[in-house]
This record gives C-alpha cells, sequence and structure tokens, in this order.
C-alpha cells in the first residue's frame, strides 16, 4: 500500500464549485456504508469536536438525512440532505441545506447540489465530491464559514473511522 493518499480540494468560482477526491485505505463496500448509513456517519461526520447526531435517515431516492452538528456546550446545528440519485456502490447525489430540527429549510442559507461519485482501486477507494453552487456568493459564503477546514477535518475522521 502507498503511503500517500490522494487529498485534492478546488474551487472553481467560474462554475461556483469545489471539487474534493479524497482516497482512503479501505474497500469499496466499507467506504460506501461509511457514507450512507447514518450510525457509521454519526461517528466521522462532524469536525471535532463537534458531533453529528442523526434525527432521521432515508437513504433512498426522494429520501432525507435529517442530522444535527452539535457543538461541545450542546448547541445544535440542523442540515438535511435530499437525496437525488443513487446508483448502489458508484454515485449518489443530493441536495443540502441548513434547517430547523423538524428539517424545514432556513433559506437565509444558500443550499447546494452534491455528486459523490466512489472508483474501487486495488487497495483503496476514491471518493470525488462535486458541489456545485447556485450562485458565486453562495459558494463563497460556506466557504468563509469555514467548510473547507470543517469538511477536511471529518474525512481525516472518517480515515481514523476506517483504520480501526
Amino acid at each position: 500500500m502507498k503511503n500517500t493518499l490522494l487529498m485534492n480540494f478546488s474551487i472553481d468560482k467560474e462554475n461556483n464549485t469545489v471539487k474534493v477526491e479524497r482516497e482512503f485505505a479501505a474497500p469499496l463496500q466499507k467506504v460506501w456504508a461509511a457514507w450512507t448509513e447514518s450510525e457509521i456517519l454519526d461517528q466521522w461526520w462532524a469536525p471535532k469536536p463537534y458531533k453529528a447526531k442523526t434525527k432521521s435517515m432515508d437513504f433512498r431516492e426522494g429520501g432525507r438525512w435529517l442530522y444535527a452538528m452539535v457543538a461541545p456546550d450542546g448547541v445544535e446545528h440542523w442540515c438535511r440532505a435530499d437525496y437525488q440519485s443513487i446508483d448502489q456502490l458508484k454515485s449518489y447525489s443530493l441536495k443540502d441545506a441548513f434547517c430547523d430540527e423538524n428539517g424545514t429549510i432556513n433559506n437565509e442559507f444558500p443550499r447546494s447540489f452534491w455528486t459523490n461519485t466512489f472508483n474501487d482501486k486495488p487497495e483503496s477507494t476514491l471518493v470525488i465530491i462535486e458541489i456545485k453552487h447556485e450562485k458565486l456568493s453562495d459558494l463563497e459564503k460556506i466557504l468563509e464559514m469555514g467548510f473547507k477546514e470543517g469538511f477536511t477535518a471529518g474525512l481525516e475522521n472518517l480515515d481514523e473511522y476506517l483504520k480501526a
């Protein structure tokens, strides 16, 4: 196994898109499960010291994941992911949003469209995440909120989970 796993984080302001290419030293089935099962997502999704807490998850086209990022002081920041398409063990897409604990969308924050693609490699799995925003100001707002740092920290948590 090579020592260096791929991690690219790029921002395309012309197309209002973030692209993350991230390789994990684990088989496809295990990586797919880590992205699609709430019990596993809760273990890695939130950047430390935050914790992720799923209220409900229905991983199917038209289904939804409703979860909170829980701060160390107990304050909950609610989010939802509305699943658009799923190609088992290959890819899925979703539209995300900040919301309240009942899933009512907070329109003060931008939504984005995610496409996650999973590529089985001989000794690893490559996940390509493309996050499209409606307009440049939406992309810039998410980046100002610390998306790059938080998401990168979450992916590092996933590395730890997959090694355990």
